[in-house]
């Protein structure tokens, strides 16, 4: 497994950050590779982000000395969405199967975590979230179409999409993680507009979808000290509960979010005019 820990930081600190530095901090690059674990750990409520693909082989999710745990939920939790082919997850001995494009929420206390593909030539790709739980919660697999279906946004604005909530109180309990899906449609590139933040929880934006010769310009910073990231296809960025989380593509594109914090209440963001944006 390939753990890399990011450590949190004030917001003026990022006013000063050159291109490479602001990658270095926020951007995540090779989510997935062949028959290997990629997982990010941020200090920003300490939110672990990464991929999962097995391909000749069972993958096994283990502790680490970062974690300093018994085994990898021991005082996690645990969600995950496959965006490749099907895939197959085993939670202490019972299998789930997680198809193309459904999720999984694992509770706090399951010891054996392991990852199968369905197909080696078509392998499965789980993009994973996991935080810190204080209390355990049942173990739910959620197919796509068990999300919670929104259509948000209009063509004359180019930001119509429709957001799946996966890990969302309407449809399953956790403890502290939401986790969830938005699909921008074709001719829209805007998403999360207006801005906001909000201060009880950080985020991780996970990108995908992307063609080739396509790109995101990921917003990030205060509102009135606006920072960008360039983000590619499977590549995803940490947004700190202080920062804004919009992005523009150059076509349309999905992302998956990932939020942890103090809690659940979706209606306490701090919005942002557009007019008021520097």
């Amino acid at each position: 497994m390939n753990f890399d820990v990011r450590y949190a930081n004030h917001p003026d600190d990022s006013k000063r950050y050159d291109t490479a530095e602001l990658r270095r901090h926020y951007h995540i690059a090779n989510i997935f590779e062949k028959d290997a674990i990629n997982l990010t750990y941020s200090h920003q409520d300490r939110i672990i982000a990464g991929g999962i693909m097995p391909v000749d082989t069972a993958l096994v999710l283990e502790s680490c000395k970062e974690l300093a745990a018994p085994y990898f939920l021991a005082r996690r939790e645990l969600g995950a969405i496959n965006i490749g082919g099907d895939g197959v997850v085993v939670l202490d001995g019972v299998e789930y199967p997680v198809k193309h494009r459904d999720g999984i929420y694992v509770g706090m206390g399951t010891k054996e975590l392991v990852f199968k593909s369905v197909d080696k030539e078509n392998p499965a790709k789980f993009y994973i979230n996991s935080c810190p739980a204080h209390r355990t919660c049942p173990t739910v697999l959620i197919p796509m179409e068990k999300a919670r279906y929104n259509h948000l946004g209009a063509q004359e604005t180019v930001n119509e999409r429709i957001l799946r909530q996966y890990i969302h109180p309407a449809v399953c309990e956790s403890c502290q993680l939401s986790m969830g899906m938005t699909a921008l449609l074709p001719g829209n590139v805007w998403n999360t507009m207006p801005c906001h933040t909000h201060e009880r929880r950080m985020e991780v934006y996970f990108y995908f979808d992307i063609a080739p010769d396509q790109a995101v310009f990921h917003m990030m910073g205060q509102g009135q000290e606006t920072r960008h990231i360039v983000m590619h296809n499977e590549e995803a960025v940490i947004s700190p509960s202080w920062s804004i989380h919009s992005g523009v593509g150059t076509a349309n594109y999905t992302f998956i979010w990932g939020m942890c914090g103090e809690n659940q209440d979706f209606d306490d963001m701090d919005g942002i005019p557009t007019d008021q944006l520097r």
